[in-house]
């Protein structure tokens, strides 16, 4: 007996840079600013929090939608940021990360047939999550150089099967930040349609230079057709904890529930319990922005004494560096090449494109120790 040939779901997936330059830093021993998650531990008085409503015996299901004083707590921080009232009970859903969040919103809108619009350079998860639902990406590019939406481009890709379409501020890959003024013209370009918005805010607590995160949850026509989508564990510090949360509208939460209950059912019921309690403190979310401003400072001053050159980094925990001062490979092939020959790696911005476009542009990450960023700036000033 043999096992049955598939037709694959999603035939143009295959092994990712990210899994590929993850696999060249072990073998090389380099200085990873590739991964996008932290290199410290979290505050210990998390850990604490989950260990004590594990020892309460708050380790059975909760309620589908999340335990009620963690989405309770969530509508009260949103109301104090954005001044946006959602219903705790109907309109916020406690979700096993954000891209399970996103995943879920595109299989409870988006059907065979329909087009969602992305902005490349994107999430790599976007794009599949839409074919999985039946759907078609619409890939409109973002400004070259400064990442800045296009919205004559935008609006110039809507048609008449257009369902959603998806923004990311703080922006992974680029550390763009929307702007008031391009939240406004995005609700203006949307208010003639009934096209819905999934807003991925994971970064929203990591905007610099005195900048505000402008949430979808600001704009009131934006905040009535919008999924907004955000991360405790880009916040706190534990990505591997996969929990995150949706704010949406009751119309458009009673939809997405219908697919998150046979999706994951529920998260995990202690770290929901500890997250509730953590967030009676507003001050680590608060100060975030301010301590990876830090880390950011020190780290484009170190690159200052390389021959990249900088763009601008106004929010995430990514600095984005042009290359072309230093050789002309194309920005894989750099990536690879700075792993194995000077020890630190990066990932391609030409990833995060359908096309693999290329800019001569990689990506660090600087969710690192101080040390480890020391390391790797030496490192990089050789060049």
């Amino acid at each position: 007996m043999t096992t049955p040939v598939l037709q694959s779901r999603l035939p143009n997936v295959g092994t990712t840079i990210f899994t590929v330059m993850s696999a060249l830093a072990t073998e090389k021993k380099a200085v990873n600013l590739g991964q996008g998650f932290p290199d410290f531990n979290c505050d210990p008085c998390l850990v604490d929090a989950v260990t004590q409503a594990m020892q309460s015996g708050l380790n059975q299901y909760p309620p589908m939608a999340g335990v009620p004083v963690l989405r309770a707590t969530i509508a009260s921080k949103i109301e104090a940021l954005y001044t946006r009232k959602y219903a705790a009970e109907s309109e916020i859903t406690i979700t096993a990360g954000a891209t399970q969040a996103i995943l879920t919103a595109i299989l409870a809108v988006v059907h065979p047939g329909d087009e969602v619009i992305v902005l490349e350079p994107c999430y790599d998860s976007y794009v599949p999550n839409i074919e999985l639902a039946g759907g078609s990406a619409v890939r409109v590019p973002l400004t070259p150089g400064t990442f800045r939406p296009d919205f004559e481009q935008i609006a110039a890709a809507i048609t008449p099967r257009t369902r959603a379409i998806i923004i990311n501020s703080p922006h992974n890959p680029s550390g763009t930040v929307w702007s008031a003024n391009d939240m406004r013209r995005l609700e203006q370009l949307l208010a003639p349609t009934n096209i819905l918005l999934i807003s991925d805010e994971v970064y929203e607590h990591m905007v610099f230079d005195g900048q505000e995160h402008q949430s979808a949850a600001l704009f009131d026509a934006l905040a009535e057709r919008a999924f907004v989508v955000s991360s405790f564990g880009k916040t706190y510090h534990v990505t591997g904890w996969k929990v995150g949360y949706v704010a949406a509208p009751a119309e458009l939460t009673h939809e997405f529930r219908k697919v998150h209950q046979f999706n994951v059912f529920t998260v995990n019921t202690p770290v929901q319990y500890a997250l509730a309690n953590y967030m009676q403190n507003a001050t680590p979310y608060l100060a975030l922005s301010d301590f990876y401003q830090q880390k950011r400072d020190f780290f484009r001053v170190g690159l200052a004494n390389t021959r990249f050159r900088l763009l601008p980094c106004e929010g995430t925990y990514f600095q984005s560096v042009d290359t072309r001062a230093i050789n002309d490979l194309n920005e894989a092939d750099f990536c690879k090449w700075l792993t194995s020959e000077i020890g630190v790696a990066a990932i391609p911005l030409s990833a995060f494109y359908g096309n693999g476009f290329d800019q001569h542009t990689v990506r660090f990450c600087f969710a690192k120790k101080t040390q480890t960023l020391q390391l790797a700036l030496d490192k990089l000033q050789t060049l």
